[in-house]
């Protein structure tokens, strides 16, 4: 019988998740907010020297221990120069373009404490006052791209004299929205949305009193989006990881906002067969509406750890996830189905 999926819990935890700022490098209070939920339930906690949430749950066996990542961190950028007209030149951490961002509203976390408001501009933004140069403007060059900031700054030392720095990190509004036909819009569902279905997922094994099949490990990394977040903080004895990301939708692609998709290739190549085999058997029996897919441009924290030598077979599932790493949408429906399935996976040898 399907365990009982608490689906206020999910969105309000994700939606909590999505406004709490951490792009990669940054990525602290995301990793506290997780951590906070967590605390409810008698899992073994802890932090890896890389800021990696590690919470360790004894299973019914230890024959074969498993872990599960997903990622709090997300795109963002830092403060590359502070230029002669106040304005500040970033430098983009994780690949997304700058088109996915222009006008966008930010804020500008300064080492001295002070969060400086402002917004990512093109630097000819005006038709009135640039006319044709306007469209000409070259917006995939970090060079055409400014931060116009919300204070009054017209020089290099007005800037400076606000607190702001070389090298402090910038975080663009994420726009949080849902509504009653179910849809959850934002920046950074990747990989907030499946961080939400992880934790849910444990809250129903909880409350229902159940245990994991297998001594199992939750790694909630925080370098994904720079690609080394799952190098580094599994126990030797892994024999299997899951990993929980987003699924790619668009043209060409199977998934879809309203579905669960497992992953059987990205860039890296196949993502281990057995993995894929009994993640496809677990959904049908359990009458899971899934997709299967694959991804033309994506790594995986999976990947991470078996670049860095990590001898497990290695899984990918998650929620289909619309204008990734852009302005991203996907459906309650599809993360309700991917918490189903990560339940079935803990339960079941």
């Amino acid at each position: 019988m399907a365990l009982p999926i608490d689906e206020a819990f999910l969105k309000e935890f994700l939606v909590g998740l999505l406004n709490v700022p951490s792009p990669t490098g940054f990525a602290e209070k995301a990793i506290a907010y997780t951590e906070q939920a967590l605390k409810a339930w008698p899992l073994q906690l802890r932090h890896t020297n890389k800021g990696t949430l590690i919470a360790e749950w004894a299973g019914r066996s230890n024959t074969a221990p498993r872990a599960l990542t997903a990622h709090v961190d997300t795109l963002g950028a830092m403060v590359k120069e502070i230029k002669e007209n106040g304005r500040l030149k970033l430098s983009k951490i994780g690949g997304y373009s700058w088109t996915s961002v222009e006008t966008e509203g930010c804020d500008v976390f300064t080492a001295a404490g002070p969060v400086v408001r402002g917004a990512l501009l093109v630097i000819k933004p005006s038709g009135h006052v640039f006319g044709a140069e306007v469209t000409e403007t070259h917006r995939s060059d970090d060079n055409n791209m400014e931060v116009r900031l919300d204070a009054r700054t017209a020089s290099q030392e007005e800037t400076l004299a606000l607190g702001v720095r070389v090298g402090d990190f910038v975080v663009f509004d994420r726009r949080v929205e849902t509504g009653p036909a179910g849809f959850v819009r934002s920046r950074h569902l990747d990989d907030k949305a499946c961080v939400a279905c992880v934790v849910t997922a444990i809250k129903a094994l909880q409350e229902a009193g159940r245990q994991p099949a297998q001594r199992t490990t939750f790694h909630f990394s925080n370098y994904e989006e720079v690609g080394h977040g799952g190098a580094s903080g599994f126990p030797p004895d892994l024999v299997e990881l899951l990993t929980v990301d987003m699924a790619a939708v668009g043209m060409g692609q199977t998934s879809d906002e309203y579905h669960v998709t497992i992953c059987v290739k990205d860039t890296g190549g196949p993502y281990h067969i057995d993995m894929t085999r009994k993640l496809t058997r677990l959904a049908e029996a359990a009458q899971i509406p899934y997709k299967i897919d694959i991804y033309p441009n994506y790594s995986s924290d999976g990947e991470a750890y078996w670049k860095a030598g990590g001898d497990v077979r290695v899984g990918l599932i998650g929620p289909g996830v619309e204008a990734s790493h852009s302005y991203e949408r996907t459906h309650l429906e599809a993360l309700v189905r991917t918490t189903q399935l990560i339940i079935e996976y803990l339960l079941n040898d």
